[in-house]
């Protein structure tokens, strides 16, 4: 399968497991959610792996630690959003990490004083933010400010855990160990929130989907790994974008999702940011930093 075609259906299958976090909602805590989600994954990659000959042992735990915890916060907090927000909202909130990681740049660069700032990179930033804006508004008229604030935090997470994943590759961790101790971690940290929150009654349908949940994520980052490691990073991510438009058609067939014009501008406009931002590293930074991440 060509690294497009397998960008087209890693995005699906996130967008489905969107779905699934949504209707598990109702039944499990994100905590919950997240631990059954990595639990899945953590035995799908040690299979994986085995299967590939890939050894699971590492020389950098350290590295290992801070961004599986990066990773898991934002996953936590993406779930929670993905429950109380229409699902395109939150799909789309998560998806500005690539504008945060543009933000990050800049601060990096200002900071150092190691580069001159780009004019165009600014304006990148800007337009992502007037996006939120825009998404959010309908948000805040339903009183719902607190879980929007919720998916931008995920997706500015996200970005710090991506740019750790960035610094794993070029330390020599193979993909699949990242993402087995990623999962892992996930497990940790899911069992914990659900130690303090308690456990949900299991029903089939509720099982169905949190297996359902670990399936697809898992099988979507590896496809999302795979395509981001052979095909060109400007064309896989103007594809990637892709997950929004499922999750909008999703949101509107399954859960009556109310169709506005502020939210279509804003999105329209965060998947613009998006991909400048994505070009505008592509030239600043080497090789795979310049790629925006595959799963939190």
């Amino acid at each position: 399968m060509t690294p497009a075609w397998l960008i087209v259906m890693a995005t699906f299958l996130f967008a489905t497991m969107g779905v699934c976090v949504k209707l598990a909602s109702t039944q499990y805590t994100a905590g919950e959610m997240v631990l059954y989600r990595s639990l899945t994954g953590t035995l799908m990659m040690f299979a994986w792996s085995r299967w590939r000959g890939v050894r699971l042992a590492t020389t950098l735990p350290a590295m290992h630690f801070w961004r599986s915890l990066s990773g898991v916060v934002s996953l936590v907090l993406w779930f929670y959003a993905i429950g109380n927000l229409p699902l395109a909202t939150a799909m789309t909130l998560n998806y500005m990490s690539s504008v945060w990681m543009a933000l990050f740049l800049l601060g990096g660069a200002a900071l150092l004083g190691t580069a001159r700032i780009d004019g165009r990179l600014i304006a990148t930033v800007l337009l992502g933010f007037c996006g939120v804006a825009l998404v959010l508004r309908p948000t805040i008229e339903q009183e719902q400010l607190w879980h929007g604030l919720i998916g931008l935090l995920s997706g500015m997470i996200a970005a710090t855990a991506y740019l750790q994943v960035t610094a794993l590759g070029r330390a020599g961790e193979p993909e699949e160990r990242i993402v087995f101790y990623f999962s892992a971690s996930g497990i940790a940290a899911g069992l914990l929130t659900t130690l303090w929150t308690g456990f949900s009654a299991h029903t089939a349908g509720g099982a169905a989907l949190l297996l359902a949940i670990g399936v697809l994520a898992t099988v979507a980052q590896l496809m999302m790994t795979r395509a981001y490691s052979t095909g060109p990073t400007l064309v896989n991510a103007s594809l990637q974008y892709l997950g929004i438009a499922y999750s909008f058609v999703y949101g509107v067939l399954l859960f009556d999702d109310r169709i506005t014009w502020m939210a279509l501008a804003g999105m329209l406009l965060i998947v613009g940011a998006g991909l400048a931002a994505t070009q505008l590293r592509s030239k600043a930074l080497p090789g795979d930093a310049a790629k925006p991440p595959t799963e939190s």
